[in-house]
């Protein structure tokens, strides 16, 4: 019996520790910070030892091993004092590989995660796959892992969990892309951060299937490909002489499909006309989840009926309704400059475009050509909407401001032809206005509701 210390009590934190203590080990739960009644309950019912708001060095460095949430730096003096003792500190996803056979379909990247993940589970639910989601969309794969009743699991992985990661081994790891996040607790460095998404597929070998995007620039620069047995999967938006390409788009709504790369008379065209995915990154994390299908063996009829019914999580280019023949779409999680220009990029029709909120120090320079092709009016929503005025005031043919989302709502449905798009997309925190980004997209869903039930 191993004395186990976890860090951290959260989701995979107390997940970690209920799997633990369900293989025998003695079990110590620390919080720097104070821990939700939720998860207080659960680690009291199991009668699992637990502190908050402090960490008891003297108990925390007899620890055989520690599994650290992914929410704590390395820089922090709990964990510089566990490294000079040389006590072993692993992630909550490396204790659960330890104790599952099911096969992990494990998927990161800077951006289209969360999506690429649920559809990527939505597709094996709908075929009849007895499949766990878990990881960074808020269920501990830990905790599952104490039943242990899938044969697959979907995990995503934020970078921050891959870290502490040593056997941990896929069955097919998805890397979708690797642009500058989180720089700070890679020291700064590009290359470091891709090498932390890099580690999602390190251990995999021959048996195993690396999807990955051989259109981004950093992951060509980071990854090896040459001395991997892993089975590469490379995907593009279009067919690449200079690539055996696993999936590629041989039109705008079909994926060709190609699983032993190179051999073409094994290729089939799958339809994504069904999919209610906007945008070009969508296009991307798509062809992502459907070439992962695909290789868990999933036919194409089976793939083109689900990705008709899949629901992205809210709040992600979501679909509300339409009033006057105007479409109403909810991207209020689109909180920085990347993610709105995803969503102007995405829609082909006019637009009537909400944005604003609190600033990030954000520059807007790159949304103004696709802001001048397809934005006919602009409803700034936010307490200071001076720099969204002098940004886009040329720019745009109509440009007003409000304070409530219900005036912004019912302005933007004044202004929309039917035909056009009214797109919340704000490009800025939430926290002027609203409590965040949740409840900012939830008033604009009424208040849409409200105006398709007048």
């Amino acid at each position: 019996m191993a004395k186990i210390v976890i860090l951290g009590a959260a989701e995979s934190g107390v997940g970690a520790a209920l799997l633990a203590q369900a293989k025998g080990h003695s079990v110590f739960v620390s919080d720097r910070g104070p821990i939700q009644q939720i998860y207080k309950d659960k680690l009291t019912d199991a009668g699992i030892r637990f502190e908050e708001n402090q960490h008891s060095m003297d108990e925390l460095l007899l620890a055989d091993e520690v599994v650290k949430s992914p929410g704590i730096p390395e820089k922090v003096a709990v964990i510089q004092a566990l490294r000079e003792r040389n006590i072993p500190i692993i992630s909550e996803i490396e204790l659960a590989g330890r104790y599952t056979k099911a096969k992990c379909i494990c998927i990161t990247g800077t951006n289209g995660k969360t999506t690429t993940t649920l559809l990527t589970y939505h597709l094996l639910k709908e075929a009849g796959f007895k499949v766990g989601l878990a990881g960074n969309v808020g269920f501990s794969l830990a905790e599952q892992v104490i039943e242990d009743k899938h044969d697959y699991y979907v995990v995503e992985l934020s970078s921050f969990q891959l870290d502490d990661t040593y056997e941990f081994r896929p069955w097919i790891s998805v890397l979708l892309n690797i642009t500058p996040d989180h720089l700070d607790r890679y020291g700064y460095s590009m290359e470091q951060y891709a090498l932390a998404k890099l580690r999602i597929m390190r251990n995999q070998d021959s048996s195993g299937y690396f999807i990955y995007n051989a259109d981004d620039e950093m992951i060509q620069r980071h990854f090896q490909a040459a001395f991997r047995t892993v089975k590469q999967m490379p995907f593009s938006l279009h067919e690449r002489p200079d690539y055996q390409l696993a999936a590629y788009y041989s039109s705008e709504e079909e994926i060709c499909v190609d699983l032993e790369p190179g051999y073409y008379s094994k290729t089939e065209k799958i339809s994504t006309s069904a999919s209610p995915l906007i945008g070009q990154h969508n296009r991307q994390n798509t062809m992502a989840a459907v070439l992962a299908a695909r290789v868990a063996g999933i036919t194409k009829p089976q793939i083109e009926a689900a990705l008709a019914t899949f629901r992205n999580a809210e709040h992600r280019l979501q679909p509300v309704g339409e009033v006057h023949g105007a479409r109403f779409i909810n991207d209020s999680k689109a909180t920085n400059v990347e993610a709105a220009w995803f969503a102007l990029d995405g829609i082909r029709q006019p637009i009537v475009w909400i944005a604003g909120g609190t600033d990030k120090g954000n520059d807007y320079g790159t949304l103004v050509p696709l802001v001048q092709a397809r934005v006919k009016a602009l409803i700034c929503l936010g307490v200071d909407n001076e720099k969204l005025k002098a940004s886009f005031g040329s720019v745009v043919p109509h440009l007003e401001e409000t304070r409530s989302m219900e005036a912004a709502v019912r302005r933007a449905a004044e202004l929309a032809s039917e035909g056009d798009v009214v797109l919340l997309s704000p490009a800025c925190a939430s926290f002027d206005l609203f409590r965040n980004y949740e409840d900012r997209g939830q008033q604009f869903i009424e208040q849409v509701e409200k105006l398709m039930e007048a």
